[in-house]
C-alpha cells in the first residue's frame, strides 16, 4: 500500500531564499555550539549585564561542566533537571549534560514547591542543577525524590565585577536586588567546583542523532505532568528549519538574538538555546523580561532576531516610545504562543523598520511548526506557511483518518523531522496522540489554497496566557480543596493583554461565605502566579452533562454573559 503524501501548496508562498525541505540531519546538539566554536572563537556567545563570553570560553566551559558532572556519576542516558532563569551557566549546563549523552529536562524556577515536585517524580532525575534561590525546595523533597548531586548557581556570579560590587553594598536598594537574583546555600556543590575539573578528554563518547536529548513539560489537559521525549535530531531539524526560515540573517559576529523569553519553555528553548548557538550569533541574557533593561542593550546592540510573545512586543513598544529609544534595527521579531493583532503588527514594524511576523508550535513539535514568510506577502490572523519539511492535513476530529475537503475546518495533524516520538515513560497517552504516525495537535484549523494556516478553534481546553499553557483541571483540583468551595470550573476569557486570562467559577459550600480574595491567595500558594484565576465568579450551579462532566464551554458563556452585562 503506497503511503498517503499529501499536497503542500504552501511552498510556492516560501519567501525567496527558503528550501523546501531540509538537508540530511546528522550530528547532536553540542555539535552545533562546537562547530561555532571553531568558527567564530573569538566572537561573543553570550552576553548578561554587558559581560561577554566567547564561544572559545563557552566551549572550554561546557567540556570542564561535563567533566565535573561525569565525575559525579552522569552517565548516558541519564536525566539530569535544570531548575534555572535565563543565565550563563543555564547555556553551559544544558551542552554539558547533553555532551555526556544525558538527558536534559528543564523547569520553571518560579514553580511552587508542589509544581517542581510533581515533575521530579515524573522523570525521578537523581542529579540537578538549580538556581540558588530553589535549592531548599529540592532538599526538602521527600526521601524517594531525593537528589544524589544538587548543583546550586548563583547567577550574580555570571555578572560584570562591578555590578556584583554594587550588589554588595550595604544599602536597602542593593540588598533587595540581591535578595531577588541569589539565596546563601547549604549542602548542594557550588557551580564553580564544576567549572574546577579539567576538560573531558576529547575522545569521550557523546550523543548520537537519535539520542534521547531533552524532555519537555507541556501541560495536559488534566494536569497531570506530561513530559515530551525530544531527540537530537527533532531539535537539530526545528533549529535547521528556523535557519533556513530567515536566510537573510547573517551568521557569526554582528547578530544578536535576545533571550527575554525563558528558555526552560520550549519556544525560548529552541530560538535561543539550539537556532543562536547553530548561528555563532551573540545571545544575550535577560533573566526576566524588563522593557527597560532590554531597551538598555538595544541602545548598545539592536536583536537581529527577537522571539518573543504578543504582550511583550506590546510592552517594549509603549516603553520605547516614553523614553524616545529608537527600535531601529531590530531586523526580525517573531510571535508566537497567542495571536498576534494587526494593531501591534503595524507600529511595531513602523518602529523598527523590520519585520514582526507570527508563527506557531507546541512543545511536542520543538516546539515549531509553521510561521509567516519574513517578507510582504504575510496574512494577518494567519500563523504562517508549514516549515521546510513540514506536513499537514486537515482531518475530521471524530474520525482522523478522514481528510475534509480542501479550505474546510478540522483538526490539524502534522508529520515532520521537529515532531516528537512520545511522551516520556507515557505508552497509552502517546499512543492516543498519533493516527498512523501523525500528530494530532488538538486545534481546529483551515489551510488556504496558497498553504495560510488559521487557528480557528481548540479542541483541548488548555488556556494560553501570557504564552504560558495553563491545565484547567489542575487549577481547578486546586480552588476545590478550599474549604469554602464546593466545586470549581475553570476557563480562558479573551484578553487584550495577555491573550486569555484565567477566570473560574465556583459553588461555595453551603452555609459558608466565601471570600474570593482569600481564595485566590490560597491558589498563590499552591500554584504559579499565572494559573491564579484573576477573576472569581461565584454562582449557584456548573453546568454539567448526563454523566455530570461540567460542560467549560457552558461555563464559558455563562462568565462573558454575566461580564457583558457588568458593562
Amino acid at each position: 500500500m503506497t503511503e498517503y503524501v499529501p499536497p503542500r501548496p504552501w511552498i510556492a508562498s516560501y519567501a525567496a531564499g527558503v528550501p523546501a525541505d531540509l538537508d540530511e540531519i546528522t550530528g547532536s546538539l553540542p555539535d552545533l555550539v562546537a562547530a561555532s566554536g571553531r568558527e567564530f572563537a573569538d566572537a561573543p556567545a553570550l552576553q548578561f549585564f554587558g559581560r561577554t563570553t566567547s564561544y572559545a570560553d563557552l566551549n572550554a566551559a561546557i567540556e570542564r561542566v561535563a567533566a565535573g558532572l561525569h565525575a559525579r556519576g552522569v552517565r548516558k542516558g541519564d536525566p539530569v533537571a535544570i531548575v534555572l532563569p535565563n543565565c550563563p551557566q543555564h547555556i553551559i549546563a544544558f551542552y554539558a549534560i547533553l555532551r555526556l549523552g544525558a538527558v536534559a529536562v528543564e523547569h520553571n524556577p518560579l514553580y511552587t514547591p508542589r509544581e517542581l515536585r510533581k515533575q521530579f517524580e515524573d522523570h525521578g532525575a537523581k542529579h540537578a542543577i538549580v538556581w540558588s534561590k530553589v535549592v531548599k525546595q529540592v532538599q526538602e523533597f521527600p526521601a524517594d525524590l531525593a537528589v544524589k548531586t544538587l548543583v546550586s548557581v548563583d547567577v550574580t556570579r555570571a555578572m560584570p565585577l562591578t555590578m556584583r560590587a554594587m550588589l554588595r553594598l550595604p544599602i536597602a536598594k542593593a540588598r533587595e536586588s540581591r535578595a531577588q537574583l541569589t539565596e546563601k546555600v547549604h549542602g548542594a556543590t557550588p557551580w564553580e567546583e564544576l567549572l574546577a575539573h579539567a576538560p573531558l578528554p576529547a575522545a569521550h563518547p557523546g550523543p548520537v542523532t537519535d539520542d534521547l536529548a531533552i524532555i519537555q513539560y507541556t501541560s495536559g489537559t488534566t494536569g497531570t505532568p506530561k513530559g515530551a521525549a525530544l531527540t537530537h535530531r527533532n531539535l537539530l531539524a526545528n533549529a535547521a528549519q528556523a535557519r533556513a526560515w530567515v536566510p537573510t540573517i547573517r551568521r557569526g559576529r554582528g547578530t544578536n538574538v535576545y533571550a527575554v523569553l525563558p528558555m526552560f519553555h520550549a519556544y525560548g528553548l529552541t530560538l535561543c538555546l539550539t537556532f543562536a548557538m547553530s548561528m555563532g550569533a551573540r545571545l544575550v541574557l535577560f533573566p526576566k523580561f524588563d522593557p527597560d533593561m532590554v531597551l538598555d542593550a538595544v541602545k548598545k546592540a539592536p536583536a537581529t532576531f527577537l522571539p518573543l510573545v504578543p504582550p511583550i512586543a506590546e510592552r517594549l513598544l509603549k516603553r520605547a516610545q516614553e523614553r524616545g529609544v529608537s527600535l531601529v534595527g531590530t531586523e526580525i521579531a517573531i510571535s508566537g504562543a497567542m495571536a498576534l493583532s494587526a494593531d501591534l503588527v503595524e507600529p511595531f514594524e513602523a518602529e523598527s523598520h523590520g519585520f514582526l511576523v507570527e508563527g506557531y508550535g507546541l512543545s511536542e513539535c520543538s516546539p515549531v511548526l509553521m510561521a509567516n514568510p519574513v517578507a510582504a506577502h504575510r496574512v494577518a490572523g494567519s500563523v504562517g506557511l508549514p516549515l521546510p519539511g513540514t506536513e499537514c492535513r486537515v482531518v475530521d476530529p471524530d474520525d482522523p483518518t478522514r481528510d475534509v475537503e480542501p479550505g474546510g475546518r478540522g483538526e490539524l495533524l502534522v508529520r515532520g523531522p521537529q515532531v516528537f516520538g512520545g511522551y516520556y515513560g507515557k505508552p497509552e497517552e502517546t499512543e492516543a496522540v498519533f493516527v498512523n504516525g501523525w500528530f494530532r495537535t488538538g486545534d481546529i484549523v483551515t489551510i488556504d489554497e496558497h498553504g495560510f494556516v488559521r487557528i480557528v478553534d481548540r479542541i483541548k481546553e488548555l488556556i494560553i496566557t501570557g504564552g504560558f499553557n495553563v491545565a484547567p483541571t489542575e487549577v481547578e483540583n486546586v480552588l476545590r480543596q478550599h474549604e469554602d468551595v464546593r466545586d470549581a470550573a475553570v476557563v480562558g476569557l479573551p484578553s487584550e493583554h495577555s491573550g486569555e486570562e484565567v477566570v473560574a467559577a465556583v459553588v461555595v459550600e453551603p452555609g459558608r461565605d466565601l471570600d474570593v480574595e482569600a481564595l485566590r491567595t490560597y491558589a498563590r500558594s499552591i500554584l504559579t502566579p499565572y494559573k491564579v484565576p484573576r477573576r472569581v465568579f461565584v454562582v449557584d450551579e456548573l453546568p454539567t452533562s448526563m454523566i455530570g462532566k461540567v460542560l467549560r464551554r457552558q461555563v464559558k458563556e455563562r462568565i462573558v454573559a454575566l461580564t457583558s452585562n457588568e458593562g
